[in-house]
Order: structure tokens, then C-alpha cells, then sequence
């Protein structure tokens, strides 16, 4: 029982070390996998950021000039929602040229851009002066956030035809050189008065973070089993070497079994329990008669080897719950829970005839045995010890080979 309850001990701290470890581990690819989104997306707003300051720069220069001139060649058009009268001129030489204000040229631009498959932008405002400069959702929203001044930008990431986007948008502000144009809009200085809305394809950069992140996932697996495997083999060898060392300290080295300070131990678990729970408790003190004269007849090692096999045909004979141990060089004592005296002393008969079978070159192999019931006079181990002892010495003297209760 209780090294099924151990096994369960090093179980435990095994797999809570492991759970640990794996959770650690994951917490810190899961970190990695987050950061590098984070990176995607600080590195997609800081892009949509560069666009937009560009073209607020272009809009400025424009603007500074009062719109610039562009000659009406191809599919060149003079913009009909132009603010000015007489938006066109002609030179000497016959040709004509358009004025294009700054946010005409931003849309142009723009559709240019987008022919190319660069990028996306355009300006748009909740009060329009061109319908073409219609908010979508995406834009209407953000507007509507911007004029708030709660935020300064709004971006979020848009699955467009199966490709990622991603959509930025950040105001314009109401200036001096705004108001000519927009006077009868009712706008003040600093107002927002619309917003330019960038998109640009990110797939790509999304791919190369799913398979970031799928390599990640899949290295951190790799590591985490083989930090595991290492910790259960380096864990599985200190348990067992652990084992060994507890099985050193309370194991006797010649017999195998008990030592005197673990038969001692247990006797004293016994001994509460009896207390406790009023349980008969039994023991017994065997004695190998005569050892002197098998180790003088035969030497140390035949000695040896007869305590080993005494120990032995005594395992034979006791139940799976009694308790075994080498008490002192040829002394055995067997402690024996829920067992009366007379029960005791029936197993101890068969222990002395099932060793007396045993001879050693041409000595016969006996034991003396003293049996004792726990009583309630009992104040400690010593004091049951004690009166084995004593049984044991009445076998001793009664002409040996025999039980004394």
C-alpha cells in the first residue's frame, strides 16, 4: 500500500512538473505568435501612416498654389463640381489647360494608383461636395469616430475576393485654405472635415505570418516533447535512484529484509493503530539456535548464507500483511496485526517446523521463538519487545527448537 501511494507521489509530481513546463512553454510561443501579429499590424499601420502624410504633404503643395494647371489632352476633363468659374484657360499657342484643386488631384492620383495594384486611397467626408466621394461603412464609421476626437486613427483588417486588406484612416483638419472652398458647409477652424482612407493587399504578409506562426506551433511542440522526454527520463532515473537509496536505509543487505530501525518503525505504526482501534496486535522474536557454532564449524559466509535462507523459509510462511525484519545478527522478529496470541502462536509452530527442514552441512537449522499479544499494560514497542525477549529466552532455556508464549 504504501509504495502503490508513493508511485502515485512520483506520478503526480511528474506530470504536475510536465503540466507546468508545457504550460510555461506554451505561454511563451502563444507570447511570440501575439507579438509578431503585433509587429504585422504596428508595421501595416506605420506604412498606412507614410501614405497618408505623403499625400497630405502633395494636397498641402497643391493647395499652397491654389490648384495647379494640367493640359486637357485624352480623356482630360474639366471637374464640375469645381468651386471656381472659369476653372479652364487657353493659351496663345491654342492649347487648354484645367485647374485641378487638391482634392481632385487626390482622386486622380488615386485612381491611378489603383490601376497599378499598388495601393488604394481617396478622400471622403460626411459632408460631401463631390457624390463620388462617397463614405463606404468602413469609412462612414471611422468618420464618425474621428469627429468625436476620442480617437486619431481608425485601421482593421478586411477579407476582400479572399485577399487581406488593410484599411486605414486618419482625419483632416479644417484650415484657412479650407474655408474658400467650404464656406458654405458650416465648418469651423480645427473641424474634421473629412478623412483620407487608405487600403493596400497584405496577403502576402499574411502568409508569411501564418506559416511564422505554423512554424512556432510546430517548434514548440518539437521542444516541449523533448524538454518532456528529459524531464521524464532525468525524473525516472532520480525516483529510482531515490528508491534505491530508501530501499538501502530500510532494507537489511544480507536478507533483504527489514533493517532493525525500519521492523521498529513499522511495529510502532502497528502499535498506534492498535491503540487507536483496540485491534489485536501480535509478535514474535525467532533466534537461530546455535549460530555460533555453524559460523565456527563453516565460516562467515556459510553463516551468511544460512540466515538467507532462514529468511527465506520464514517469508514462506507468513502472511502477505505480516510485517518481517532482521531484528539483530540471527534474530528475526515478525509482527503480526489483527492476530489473537493463540493465532500467533500457530504461525510461529510453522515457522519452526519449516525451518528445522533446513541443515547446514551436518547441523541442523532451528529456532527458538518467542510469542507475545499486545496488552493493554503495554506502554511502548520496547516494553512488547521486551517480553518476546523473554519467551524467547524461556525456548532457549526449555531446550530450544520451540515456541514460548
Amino acid at each position: 500500500m504504501a509504495g502503490l501511494k508513493e508511485k502515485n507521489i512520483y506520478t503526480t509530481f511528474i506530470l504536475s512538473t510536465s503540466l507546468v513546463i508545457a504550460l510555461v512553454l506554451s505561454g511563451i510561443f502563444f507570447d511570440m505568435a501575439v507579438r509578431t501579429r503585433q509587429l504585422l499590424n504596428e508595421e501595416n499601420i506605420l506604412q498606412a501612416r507614410n501614405i497618408f502624410d505623403t499625400i497630405v504633404l502633395a494636397r498641402k503643395w497643391n493647395a499652397n498654389y491654389g490648384g495647379v494647371y494640367v493640359e486637357k489632352k485624352d480623356s482630360v476633363e474639366s471637374d464640375s463640381h469645381f468651386v471656381y468659374l472659369y476653372p479652364d484657360i487657353r493659351t496663345v499657342d491654342g492649347r487648354a489647360f484645367t485647374l485641378k484643386n487638391h482634392a481632385l488631384m487626390t482622386r486622380e492620383i488615386s485612381e491611378y494608383a489603383g490601376e497599378k495594384g499598388q495601393l488604394n486611397f481617396r478622400i471622403t467626408s460626411l459632408k460631401l461636395m463631390n457624390p463620388l466621394n462617397k463614405p463606404d461603412e468602413f469609412e462612414e464609421k471611422a468618420l464618425r469616430r474621428l469627429a468625436t476626437g476620442a480617437v486619431k486613427e481608425v485601421s482593421r483588417t478586411e477579407l476582400v475576393n479572399k485577399r487581406r486588406y488593410f484599411r486605414y484612416m486618419a482625419p483632416l483638419y479644417v484650415e484657412n485654405e479650407c474655408l474658400q472652398c467650404h464656406k458654405n458647409q458650416d465648418y469651423a477652424l480645427g473641424d474634421v472635415r473629412g478623412g483620407i482612407s487608405v487600403s493596400f493587399d497584405i496577403e502576402e504578409r499574411q502568409d508569411k505570418i501564418r506559416r511564422n506562426t505554423i512554424t512556432i506551433v510546430v517548434f514548440g511542440i518539437i521542444i516541449s516533447l523533448l524538454l518532456l522526454g528529459l524531464i521524464y527520463f532525468f525524473t525516472s532515473r532520480l525516483i529510482k535512484r531515490l528508491e534505491e537509496v530508501k530501499s538501502i536505509s530500510i532494507t537489511d543487505p544480507l536478507t533483504e529484509l527489514f533493517n532493525r530501525r525500519q521492523i521498529t518503525l513499522r511495529f510502532e505504526e502497528e502499535f498506534e493503530k492498535y491503540k487507536r482501534l483496540k485491534t489485536s496486535v501480535s509478535c514474535i522474536m525467532a533466534d537461530v539456535d546455535d549460530f555460533k557454532a555453524i559460523n565456527d564449524s563453516y565460516g562467515h559466509l556459510v553463516g551468511d548464507q544460512a540466515l538467507k535462507i532462514i529468511s527465506r523459509r520464514i517469508q514462506n510462511i507468513v502472511r502477505a500483511y505480516d510485517i518481517l525484519g532482521r531484528y539483530g545478527g540471527e534474530e528475526f522478529l515478525i509482527i503480526l496485526p489483527d492476530t489473537g496470541l493463540e493465532e500467533a502462536r500457530g504461525l510461529a509452530e510453522r515457522i519452526r517446523t519449516h525451518v528445522r527442514e533446513e541443515q547446514i552441512g551436518n547441523v541442523a537449522v532451528t529456532l527458538s521463538l518467542g510469542v507475545v499479544c499486545v496488552e493493554e499494560s503495554d506502554r511502548s514497542v520496547d516494553d512488547i519487545i521486551r517480553r518476546a525477549d523473554e519467551n524467547l529466552y524461556k525456548a532457549k532455556k526449555g531446550g530450544k527448537d520451540r515456541v514460548a508464549s
